[in-house]
């Protein structure tokens, strides 16, 4: 069993239109680097000096990365992992 990545549709255009992919990883960094090797241009449109972009945020079995232990959070197979970019906007 792998770990399942729902991936948002901007950036479907770099899993070939797929808006889930299973890979494996140990922790959240693992995971965006085995998302690199499979789909080319995702490293740099999630993180930035092995940090998660601030705009992107990153849930593990629903709980945001951000208040368990960031990029580090653990994986493990059968773990469901949303990626979901920041919406900015709105009217001045």
């Amino acid at each position: 069993m792998a770990i399942k990545v729902r991936i948002p549709t901007p950036l479907q255009k770099l899993t070939n239109g797929q808006s889930e992919v299973e890979c494996s990883a140990t922790n959240v960094l693992e995971l965006v680097d085995a998302l690199e090797k499979d789909y080319p241009g995702m490293k740099e449109r999630l993180s930035d000096g092995g940090k998660i972009r601030r705009f992107i945020n990153i849930y593990v079995n629903e709980e945001d990365i951000r208040f368990v232990n960031k990029e580090e959070t653990a994986l493990k197979d059968g773990d469901n992992v949303s990626i979901v970019p920041a919406i900015a906007g709105g009217r001045e």
